[in-house]
């Protein structure tokens, strides 16, 4: 089986193609406008593998939400190589690719994934006993009330940890987790290869951004 994952939905870009078993991949972090290197570190994993996107048994990606740049980079990638190639295609929400990223490094089955979302706001989700049960756009004082047993993961708890952690009753948080397509791997083998009968399309939770960047 061939598989292509990709992710530039947040500050952070990656890509990772499973093969034979094996996957090869690339992550980038820290650099402007990463999701622009999207193609490139593409072009590097099949060039390391062997293969040629024609020969792509599927294609997993992260939907959103995220960055509005980041996202739509995501999705024209995938839809321009599914289109072209005819390749089943399988998104994924970014919260729950973080929520099973960490609840494999942490080995925790509840998660509360905040990731920062400008504005005064996150995208929330709580990731537990492998569900992502929920997913909304909220202030950092409106978000669940949930207890110390969750660990409280992405950039929106390096923001606002102090409001998230007495909204939530959350002692324990790692900001610096992020996203990675080498986890969409696992999260697509881990749900059986089930794939989306739809053309891929973004995930955005906020609608009103340029009516808030004008004010």
């Amino acid at each position: 089986m061939n598989l292509l994952a990709i992710d530039t939905c947040t500050e952070v870009c990656s890509v990772s193609l499973y093969t034979n078993g094996v996957k090869v991949s690339r992550f980038v972090k820290d650099v402007a406008k990463s999701s622009g290197l999207i193609l490139p570190l593409c072009d590097e994993v099949f060039a390391e593998s062997g293969i040629a996107v024609a020969d792509l048994d599927s294609i997993v990606y992260t939907k959103g939400p995220g960055a509005f740049t980041g996202v739509r980079m995501c999705i024209g990638v995938v839809q321009g190589m599914s289109l072209s190639y005819d390749i089943p295609t399988m998104g994924f929400s970014t919260l729950e690719l973080v929520g099973f990223g960490a609840a494999k490094k942490y080995k925790s089955n509840k998660i509360a994934v905040a990731l920062d979302a400008r504005m005064g706001e996150v995208y929330w989700g709580v990731y537990q006993d492998q569900n992502l049960s929920n997913e909304s756009l909220k202030k950092p004082n409106e978000v669940d009330v949930l207890n110390q047993d969750f660990i409280g993961i992405g950039t929106g708890w390096g923001v606002y940890e102090n409001e998230l952690s007495e909204q939530t009753g959350v002692k324990h948080c790692a900001s610096d987790f992020y996203p990675k397509a080498e986890n969409l791997i696992d999260l697509y083998l881990n749900q059986k290869g089930v794939h989306d009968n739809e053309l891929p399309l973004p995930t955005y939770l906020r609608n009103n951004v340029a009516q808030k960047s004008l004010k």
